[in-house]
């Protein structure tokens, strides 16, 4: 049996990014640039106006007040190499207008009378004020996103501030789903007596989507040797494979037996936590196998601590895995030494402190928990649980927490 920090590493050691695609703009939302991106030109392009008012020389208010006479106007999107400004003039200007020959300042409304034939400037001027020069935010030739970027609306306008209508961005892994039992049937059906939905299906399918993965249900493999070879040979065709049951040491549990056949090297069986013990990890060339254990619970945990990790990955993540933080337990868990124990908890803020809660009732069928978690308490291989008012690790659990902040007089 392998350790929980092991198996990990070893689902993480043996996870390639997948290739480079070129995507249109909007499409690259959320996803990993693949490639440094170099400015084709000047950011700004030319020197223009940081403000609504005059363009001036500094020269000509060196005396304040300052009385220039107003020889015209420029708006935006109009050219500032056809206009100049002569000595003793100003020009009314709008914010982003080109800066025009002659000008080196520009003085915003509310500093001067607002003059339309002469205007009198009340403040000094200094060379340069409310100008944003050529060049100052990004210059041409200069990489302005390194490669590993996740694209996020920022990184969306500088794109396109630079003319990118495709952006080189890592595949979206396509992640075939398997799920194995003569139990199961599909959504749609009425189960009979001995029957459940295929829900751990659509949950692990729902999960890929949420980690940026194309799930591709393949079907339901029965408790036969020929529908479990059909699947899994079809499964293999994609970027990674998850099945769900079959993974035990029972008489219908052919997982990984035909894995092995269809050439795969299994590289774990078993991890030392609770729940999700009997979890195996693969390789069929460079395609990870991912045979989570058949509970719901049981394939949502281990599908968040140790699938999730290697989806992110795949597609160039740098940040991985949540981080952990300090939760103060409301209530005592017991459990024994030897594995890491997972914990569904609702959680709560109180004077600046995170506390936890027990989701519920912590038995691997108690689907429920997982409804109501907001985060996973991870317990050591080594402790013996906590008590309450202990200060535990745990994470977040999903991407979104209603926070309850019990702090007096919130």
């Amino acid at each position: 049996m392998i350790s929980f920090d092991e198996a990990r590493k070893t689902i993480l050691a043996n996870t390639v990014c997948c290739g480079v695609e070129r995507v249109p703009l909007l499409e690259s939302t959320g996803r990993i640039l693949a490639e440094d991106t170099v400015a084709p030109w000047d950011l700004p392009l030319w020197d223009n106006s940081a403000m609504d008012g005059y363009g001036v020389s500094s020269a000509d208010c060196a005396a304040i007040p300052a009385k220039l006479h107003v020889s015209g106007f420029l708006p935006a999107g109009a050219r500032g190499d056809e206009f100049s400004v002569e000595p003793g003039c100003a020009v009314r200007i709008m914010t982003g207008a080109p800066i025009p020959v002659g000008c080196d300042a520009v003085v915003p409304h509310e500093e001067t009378d607002n003059g339309q034939v002469d205007v009198l400037l009340n403040n000094q001027v200094k060379k340069g004020q409310h100008i944003r020069f050529r060049g100052e935010d990004v210059s041409a030739g200069s990489i302005f996103l390194k490669k590993g970027t996740m694209i996020r609306p920022p990184e969306i306008n500088m794109l396109a501030s630079f003319g990118m209508a495709l952006v080189p961005v890592y595949r979206r892994p396509v992640v075939a789903i398997v799920s194995t039992g003569d139990e199961l049937v599909e959504l749609g059906c009425t189960p009979g007596m001995g029957q459940i939905i295929n829900s751990n299906t659509l949950s692990l399918a729902a999960a890929v989507q949420e980690v940026g993965g194309i799930p591709r249900i393949i079907g339901i493999a029965s408790d036969n040797r020929e529908s479990h070879l059909q699947l899994l040979k079809e499964g293999l065709n994609a970027d990674l494979l998850i099945t769900s049951a079959g993974v035990s040491a029972g008489d219908c549990d052919l997982v990984r037996d035909i894995l092995e056949e269809l050439g795969g090297e299994q590289l774990f069986w078993k991890v030392g936590i609770k729940p999700g013990g009997p979890t195996a990890f693969a390789l069929h060339g460079t395609t990870p196998v991912f045979s989570l254990p058949g509970n719901p619970v049981s394939t949502m945990i281990t599908f968040e601590e140790f699938v999730r990790p290697a989806l992110l990955a795949m597609q160039g993540h740098h940040r991985i895995v949540r981080p952990l933080f300090d939760v103060i337990m409301r209530d005592p868990i017991k459990k024994k030494p030897g594995k890491v124990q997972i914990i569904r908890v609702r959680l709560e803020r109180e004077e600046g402190r995170w506390h936890a809660v027990s989701a519920g009732n912590q038995q691997t069928a108690i689907l429920k928990t997982m409804v109501d978690a907001q985060g996973l308490v991870i317990l050591p291989e080594d402790s013996s649980g906590c008590a309450a008012g202990d200060t535990v690790q745990a994470h977040f659990y999903g991407n979104y927490i209603e926070l309850v902040d019990h702090t007096k007089g919130s």
